[in-house]
């Protein structure tokens, strides 16, 4: 009999984090290693620094980002990926071949769909001339 993945709470979790926008782009940044909040700004820099900041508390709240702070002057903030988020490197790899396909998939839609006189260019015309 075949499990009901819809329902599954292990499913469930891993989707909560999946389907906060961002979460996911921060989790494959951070693969690297640890990074400041800058450093995270300048590689994902759609984000805004709102958004970042709470992405990262969310992340850190669940267990996938730990947040180291170095006592200074100045003091400084760092992010890292905890054990379990570095296990997210074997989704982020079936989600980037998931990707290609439904890319593929939508170029071959659209080359189907385009009118025939977008799909191939017709040679220009070439006047023939009377050879006298």
């Amino acid at each position: 009999m075949a499990e009901d993945h819809g329902l599954c709470g292990t499913y469930l979790a891993a989707m909560e984090v999946l389907a906060k926008p961002w979460s996911g782009m921060l989790m494959v940044v951070l693969e690297s290693g640890p990074l400041r909040f800058s450093e995270l700004a300048d590689r994902v820099p759609d984000i805004g620094d709102r958004m970042l900041a709470a992405r990262l508390k969310e992340l850190e709240g669940r267990g996938l980002v730990a947040r180291h702070v170095e006592p200074g002057p100045p003091v400084r903030v760092s992010y890292e990926l905890t054990d379990v988020g570095r296990g997210f490197r074997e989704v982020a790899d079936a989600i980037g071949r998931w990707g290609k396909l439904i890319l593929r998939a939508r170029e071959l839609r659209a080359r189907e769909s385009a009118p025939a006189s977008r799909r191939e260019p017709r040679p220009p015309a070439t006047r023939r001339t009377a050879s006298r």
